[in-house]
């Protein structure tokens, strides 16, 4: 994908004309003399979320406050995006098929009228692949930074295979974060469902019922009977 394929000025260009059946011609005007600055609004516009919304809002300390649950949470991040970027694509190649259908049915159509109409249809699924691009460009940008932050945060002290085996200190963690900010006047089921959490963690780490290697027993012996 080159950045050409992005460049929508020239769409912007040529529909300002068609704005005079929606602005008065001042505004028509002023919009024209706008064009260059509105292509740049438009390739430089925030799509998904910066690396500084990514650390302080998704990965916030209280929510995830191990570098365990930090790394799983980009994993899930990072995999939403994946099959977002993937969903978008199967929905561009769509809207560049319908696009050739189009351009192909303009060269045999004689009625001017619906020669307009296709003209019309041509131009808003073109600048639909544009957007496409640009929107797919900022999932890749932030499917990258994902990756960044997992490496970041994966420095070999918790177990990067399976998510279950850090959840226990890290919903701990999180627990002690919430209880610590309830108040007189946090609501009863609010309460309940905090301390209940962190009492059932607190009892789960004491007694070891939650002992990884039982996982690992567990599939040796489906194992050895499957054979």
């Amino acid at each position: 994908m080159t950045v050409e394929k992005r460049n929508i000025h020239d769409l912007i260009v040529k529909e300002a004309p068609s704005l005079n059946n929606l602005l008065d011609p001042n505004d028509v005007k002023e919009f024209s003399q706008l064009t260059n600055e509105l292509r740049d609004t438009w390739t430089k516009k925030q799509v998904f979320r910066t690396e500084t919304e990514m650390r302080m809002s998704v990965l916030q300390d209280a929510k995830y406050p191990t570098k365990a649950s930090k790394y799983w949470q980009c994993v899930r991040e990072q995999n939403v995006f994946l099959e977002n970027l993937m969903s978008l694509s199967f929905d561009a190649r769509r809207n560049e098929v319908k696009l050739k259908k189009l351009k192909q049915k303009l060269e045999t159509e004689k009625d001017p009228l619906k020669r307009e109409l296709l003209e019309i249809d041509i131009d808003e699924k073109t600048y639909s692949v544009a957007n496409m691009q640009l929107v797919a460009r900022d999932r890749m940008r932030e499917i990258k930074l994902w990756s960044v932050l997992k490496k970041e945060f994966n420095d070999g002290s918790f177990d990067d295979k399976d998510v279950n085996t850090h959840q226990l200190d890290s919903y701990y963690l999180i627990m002690k974060n919430k209880a610590e900010t309830l108040t007189s006047g946090s609501s009863q089921p609010e309460v309940f469902n905090v301390l209940g959490q962190l009492q059932t963690i607190e009892r789960v780490k004491k007694s070891g019922e939650m002992i990884y290697n039982k996982k690992e027993q567990l599939t040796n012996d489906l194992g050895a009977k499957s054979e």
